[in-house]
């Protein structure tokens, strides 16, 4: 007698307005880390201005996309991974899940304490002038550049971490873990 396996449940997914949240989050990063690499080497010019000027519009609309994640992930739990995943690989996640959400908040906010400390005030798109989050000082300004590329980098590092698990549980281990994230039906 012939067994027919029967295909294992699809694993459940994230809300709709999480995975929104996500790849909007994602799509920013993925652009303001080589924009703010490449604008940083540039010499003083209005070119170089208009540059600082979009990575700070896009760095405070990271920050704002990324209150509103937390706040949404806090009212709305995340779906559990598969049984198969063993219980150090899931606390592994839960440590960098934790990591990100504190880098996606921390750099905006340290850019921001930057531009303060160096003296120049935020406006936001070009409109809403933020408030000052520290009084003007060029060595604390320089601290703070440190600081705010040290978290890029690191932020890239676990970027790449967190891309190389959900790659591997998608070919290698099979088991959906991506799919969760992925909007559109999926088997």
């Amino acid at each position: 007698m012939t067994r027919i396996a029967t295909p294992a449940p699809a694993p459940q997914r994230y809300t709709g307005p999480a995975m929104l949240l996500h790849w909007l989050i994602a799509l920013l990063i993925f652009g303001l880390f080589p924009l703010g690499l490449y604008m940083s080497d540039l010499a003083l010019s209005p070119r170089k201005i208009e540059l600082y000027a979009w990575h700070k519009w896009f760095g405070l609309t990271v920050l704002l996309l990324a209150v509103l994640r937390v706040l949404w992930r806090a009212t709305h739990r995340a779906p559990p991974l598969p049984d198969s995943v063993p219980r150090w690989q899931q606390q592994a996640a839960e440590a960098l899940h934790g990591l990100l959400y504190l880098l996606i908040l921390a750099i905006p906010l340290s850019g921001w304490a930057l531009s303060s400390a160096a003296g120049v005030q935020v406006v936001w798109w070009g409109v809403l002038p933020l408030p000052e989050l520290l009084p003007k000082d060029r060595a604390l300004a320089h601290a703070l550049a440190i600081t705010h590329g040290l978290l890029n980098y690191t932020l890239a590092a676990l970027v790449v971490m967190h891309v190389a698990a959900a790659v591997k549980h998608q070919f290698i281990d099979r088991d959906g873990v991506l799919l969760r994230m992925l909007p559109g039906k999926h088997r």
